[in-house]
C-alpha cells in the first residue's frame, strides 16, 4: 500500500526525520511519501495557523489520490483539513490526534495529552469532543516549547516527563498521549522511564498511531462514510491567484 504523509506547513526542517520515522512505523510493504505545503503557515500553533494551511493541504490531498496513494495522513496534532478532505477523497484520511485518542481510550479509563503551547489546548479539547472521548480526557498539559524548537530533544524529554508525572499524579491520567507530531522518537524512552519509576502506563506516539490507523483502514478496505462525509454540492468556487 501507499500512504501520503502531508506536512500541513511550509517548513521542511522535520522532513528527513519524518520520512525516517514513518517508514519505521509502517509495515515493510508500505510505501511512504512525505510532502510539504507550498503556501501556508511555517508551523501550526493556533486556529489561525490551521485555517491558513487547509487550502493547500486539500490540494495536496487531492493530488495524492490522483497519484495512486491509498490513504492520507494530515501530520499535525490539530488534524487540520481531515474533515474536508474526507468529503472530497475516496481514500481514507486520518489525523494523529483522533487516532491517538481512540487508541488511548482503548488502553485505559482516562488519558492526558501533553502538547507544545497553551494556544493549542482548546483545539485539542475540542477534538476530543468531536471524536466523542472527551469524557476520557483527564487533562491537556503543555511544555511551553514552540513547535519549531522541539528538536532540542534533551530539553523536550525533561519537560515532557515532568508534565506526564503531573498528569498521572494530579489529573488521574492512566494513559499519556504526546500532543505534537514533532515529538518524534521520544515515546518509548519516556514510557520506559515512567515504568522504572513506578508508573506502568502507555505513552502514545501520534504519528505511530496515525500510521497504524490508516494502514488498518486500507487493509480492511474501508473509508469514510458518505452518510457523514457527503460529497460537496457542485458549484463555482473561486480560488485565490
Amino acid at each position: 500500500m501507499k500512504i501520503k504523509v502531508i506536512m500541513p506547513v511550509t517548513s521542511d526542517i522535520f522532513n528527513v526525520e519524518v520520512n525516517k520515522e514513518f517508514t519505521y512505523y509502517a509495515s515493510e510493504s508500505t510505501e511512504v511519501g512525505v510532502v510539504n505545503l507550498e503556501y501556508g503557515p511555517e508551523s501550526i500553533e493556533s486556529e489561525y495557523d490551521e485555517a491558513l494551511c487547509v487550502p493547500n493541504f486539500l490540494e495536496k490531498a487531492i493530488e495524492a489520490e490522483k497519484e495512486g496513494y491509498d490513504g492520507v495522513i494530515s501530520n499535525c496534532f490539530g488534524d487540520p483539513g481531515v474533515k474536508p478532505a474526507r468529503e472530497v477523497l475516496s481514500i481514507p484520511v486520518v489525523g494523529p490526534c483522533e487516532s491517538s485518542m481512540l487508541f488511548a481510550s482503548a488502553l485505559g479509563k482516562s488519558f492526558s495529552v501533553v502538547t507544545v503551547l497553551p494556544n493549542v489546548v482548546p483545539m485539542i479539547e475540542n477534538i476530543s469532543k468531536t471524536v466523542g472521548v472527551n469524557g476520557n480526557l483527564a487533562s491537556v498539559r503543555y511544555v511551553n516549547i514552540p513547535v519549531l524548537e522541539v528538536h532540542e530533544k534533551d530539553k523536550l524529554k525533561k519537560a515532557l516527563y515532568e508534565e506526564m508525572i503531573k498528569a498521572i499524579e494530579l489529573d488521574n491520567a492512566h494513559v499519556l498521549v504526546l500532543g505534537c507530531t514533532g515529538f518524534m522518537g521520544v515515546a518509548e524512552e519516556l514510557q520506559q522511564r515512567l515504568k522504572e519509576n513506578g508508573y506502568d502506563v502507555p505513552v502514545i506516539d501520534p504519528a505511530f498511531a496515525a500510521t497504524r490507523m490508516i494502514e488498518s483502514l486500507i487493509t480492511m478496505g474501508v473509508k469514510q462514510s458518505r452518510l457523514t462525509y457527503m460529497t460537496p454540492p457542485s458549484k463555482k468556487r473561486v480560488k485565490s491567484v
